[in-house]
């Protein structure tokens, strides 16, 4: 048993090894380093062609294409040795193709060998750059092609907004609503030119990435540019709506001055101080906004107290005069005067008067309103006390009588004001020096915003209101 093993073993090793041609010797091959091909699912016992009929052709085949490096081809018993150098694994997988698909082979063992380059090898290097100007030249007539699409896209744009801005300038007061509709009719005239570019170029799944891509922008920088975006958009809103002209007098976010611009960011507000005043236009458009200049008429009011003792329907009547002959009051709306509160020492009465804010201050006019009150109420004898202050001392005040007659040393008593009867008589005018005439100070405002730092009137999405003087 042993006997017959080992020249099993032996016969088996001696089938495997490739017999050759005369004295050439050949050694063993690892199947590892060499592509075989499947095993055929039928041999004939005769075939037609014999090995070196195969041989030649295969060999005639291989030289004829000068794509292999010194091709040899052996056969023995229908099984075809390729062995050689080729560029390429392509060129090795379709040299083994050629010997499978040749009649009566049986099998192909594959030597072909696809050398490694070496690393200084700048062949692979040169054909690249060959084949980059290669595609240069075949695209350059896209190229000039997507020039010229491109220019007259552009050109086309800009008549595109123009004629926009033209026809929106007839039927759109906004300033702004006319640049972002003009800009955002030639900016659609460009985006197709660069799509038709795209397409004639063959790059559809550009085109329709950067169709799908817009509004993804978009969205990513209305996010990343939140503030600077919601203040264009409050802008475009405030401009269509119009809360307000240049020259009002408005209160915004509890600061009160004459509107001068609003551009695409701030509203510049020119303040009753003479400063000026950017509020972003996010907080405009979100804020409580009081326009003073849309009505004319104005309500004012102050409070005044009389004592416990004075007949409330007297001292109204009395306010109620003063008013009724006070010019810069209104009689339509009526003044009225008010029991408001009932205070610690006074009755407190609510004056409340209207006032044409147009014409006239109402600091001014309250201010003139309150001084003739009150000398009015001084000349009737109604009393005007002070709040009250009591004070207890638990174990009594000592008290001690003086004599009528100063000390020497003292001087004399202060002089007695004098009464209401021999006052100078100019003292119940309308408007006194100190208050400088009831006019409005919007003229006045206007002029120290004229010396102010001048202003970019491009950036201005109001028109000129007619309040401006």
């Amino acid at each position: 048993m042993l006997g017959s093993l080992s020249y099993g073993v032996i016969s088996s090793v001696m089938a495997q090894e490739p017999v050759g041609t005369g004295n050439e010797s050949h050694k063993p091959i690892s199947p590892a380093k060499e592509e075989l091909s499947l095993a055929p699912a039928k041999v004939d016992v005769k075939p037609v062609a014999q090995d070196e009929e195969i041989r030649k052709r295969l060999q005639t085949v291989l030289d004829a294409t000068d794509w292999f490096t010194d091709p040899r081809v052996r056969v023995e018993e229908g099984v075809v040795f390729l062995s050689g150098q080729v560029e390429s694994d392509a060129l090795r997988t379709w040299a083994g193709d050629l010997a499978r698909n040749t009649q009566d082979v049986v099998a192909v063992a594959n030597r072909i060998e696809v050398p490694q380059p070496s690393a200084w090898d700048f062949r692979q290097t040169s054909s690249g750059i060959s084949a980059l100007w290669r595609d240069f030249i075949r695209a350059m007539p896209f190229l000039l092609f997507g020039l010229l699409i491109l220019a007259l896209s552009v050109a086309t744009a800009l008549l595109v907004t123009r004629g926009v801005r033209a026809i929106l300038r007839q039927r759109v007061r906004t300033k702004l609503l006319q640049t972002v509709i003009a800009r955002a009719a030639g900016g659609f005239v460009v985006f197709c030119g660069v799509y038709l570019i795209l397409r004639v170029s063959g790059l559809t799944q550009l085109a329709l990435t950067l169709v799908g891509g817009t509004g993804l922008i978009g969205l990513v920088l209305g996010i990343a540019f939140r503030d600077i975006t919601e203040n264009f958009l409050s802008s475009i809103f405030l401009s269509i709506q119009r809360p307000f002209e240049t020259g009002d007098l408005v209160e915004i976010s509890g600061v009160t001055g004459y509107v001068q611009q609003l551009n695409m960011r701030t509203t510049i507000l020119m303040t009753l101080d003479g400063n000026l005043a950017q509020i972003p236009n996010a907080s405009v458009y979100k804020s409580i906004l009081s326009n003073f200049t849309t009505n004319a008429n104005r309500r004012e009011d102050f409070v005044v107290g009389i004592g416990y003792d004075d007949a409330i329907n007297e001292a109204q009547e009395i306010a109620r005069k003063v008013l009724a002959d006070h010019p810069a009051v209104l009689n339509d709306p009526e003044p009225s005067v008010l029991a408001d509160s009932l205070g610690s020492a006074t009755v407190n009465l609510r004056v409340y008067f209207w006032l044409n804010g147009r014409e006239h201050s109402w600091l001014k006019v309250r201010s003139s309103v309150i001084r003739l009150v009150k000398l009015a109420f001084q000349n009737q004898g109604i009393s005007m006390p002070d709040e009250a202050r009591e004070v207890v001392f638990p174990h009594g005040v000592p008290v001690s009588m003086l004599a009528e007659t100063p000390a020497e040393g003292q001087g004399a008593s202060p002089a007695k004001r004098l009464p209401a009867a021999s006052r100078p008589q100019d003292l119940d005018v309308v408007s006194t020096k100190a208050e400088a005439g009831l006019y409005s100070e919007s003229s006045v405002i206007e002029e120290q915003a004229r010396e102010a730092r001048p202003l970019k009137d491009a950036e201005n999405l109001l028109p000129a209101g007619s309040n401006v003087r």
